[in-house]
């Protein structure tokens, strides 16, 4: 044996190195599918919903182009695909995208907490990265549909930090815009409750959620069409009826609560849940790490993002005002920086 012929401290070095290839291949193969499209009937089921014809995308795509240019408040440019994801988002209607795209831009500039020094490399995100877990599952449902999940790994998760959780929340919204060259038909989102405990509510910031449900809402071309929270308890009756009061009607009606997993296998395939969740589509962890990394290579996108806002003072007629927005009071300053 070759290996017999080895120093302890050879082989050492050599199992490092094998464990660097494995976890390597691993993420390469892992990245290769973070958010994988719909291919054959399942293609032909989502355009018969979405009713895309690629020559009127191309003309919508002009349309709202030519409108940013003529607005003096908004950026003149923007990324074609991030544009086609507002265009999808609110159903090829012109008048609903430039409405949404307006909101978007000023919540940009309303909200620094969320949009500024968005670093995945940042120590304070980077914790917060390896205490859970909020990552887009690779596959679509049945009926071509997103599948997000959001969970806790650690008890002492500081709800202090909830407006960097909100951050990374959409810095991955951001990637979700910029990424998809076709559509969904919606998206469901599961969050695991598991760890919740009353002191987490007792810090828990009203104003930062609400704020952030205002972006999320509001700002950002999403169709929930699911939003299921598992490992429900009394404590999470109390935290939903917190929260309930900033969410659309809508979206109250699409909200499951579960007890287990046995409820939501009902309503999204084992297919495309993780082994966690007592599903197969691989480990949790594993496709994280995926998206850690991902966020990791748009480092540099992200920053050049940051001057893509509303700029207040250039608005015509009346400029938003904070309270208008939020229905709170607090400096809106920020809007009217260049």
């Amino acid at each position: 044996m070759v290996l017999l012929g080895l120093s302890v401290r050879a082989l050492n070095v050599l199992i490092r190195i094998c464990k660097s290839e494995i976890l390597n291949s691993t993420l390469s193969m892992a990245s290769a599918s973070v958010m994988v499209k719909s291919t054959g009937q399942q293609w032909s089921q989502v355009n018969k919903v979405l009713k895309e014809d690629p020559t009127l995308i191309k003309k919508d795509l002009a349309i709202i182009k030519d409108w940013l240019k003529k607005q003096p408040h908004l950026p003149n440019e923007w990324e074609d695909t991030c544009l086609i994801s507002f265009l999808r988002g609110c159903d090829f209607s012109i008048e609903r995208c430039k409405r949404k795209l307006d909101m978007y831009f000023t919540v940009r500039a309303a909200c620094p907490e969320f949009f500024t020094n968005r670093d995945i490399t940042r120590p304070e995100l980077m914790e917060l990265m390896n205490k859970g877990h909020g990552p887009t599952m690779p596959g679509l449902t049945p009926d071509g549909r997103r599948v997000s999940i959001c969970r806790a790994k650690d008890f002492n998760l500081d709800t202090h930090q909830l407006n960097e959780l909100f951050k990374i929340t959409l810095m991955i919204g951001d990637l979700r815009l910029l990424e998809p060259l076709e559509g969904v038909t919606g998206e469901v989102y599961i969050l695991d409750a598991s760890i919740v405990r009353p002191s987490h509510l007792g810090r828990l910031s009203l104003s930062a959620v609400k704020k952030f449900f205002i972006c999320a809402q509001e700002a950002y071309p999403v169709k929930l069409k699911e939003l299921h929270v598992i490992n429900t308890s009394a404590l999470i009756d109390t935290a939903y009826g917190i929260v309930k009061p900033f969410l659309k009607e809508k979206m109250k009606k699409r909200i499951y609560f579960h007890k287990d997993f046995t409820g939501l296998h009902k309503f999204i395939p084992k297919e495309l849940l993780p082994t966690e969740f007592d599903g197969t589509a691989g480990s949790l962890d594993d496709i994280h790490k995926v998206w850690v990394e991902k966020l990791k290579s748009y480092t540099g996108w992200f920053k050049k993002q940051e001057s893509i806002k509303a700029n207040e003072s250039l608005r015509p007629g009346k400029p938003k005002n904070y309270y208008e927005l939020f229905g709170m009071e607090g400096s809106f300053r920020q809007l009217a920086i260049d």
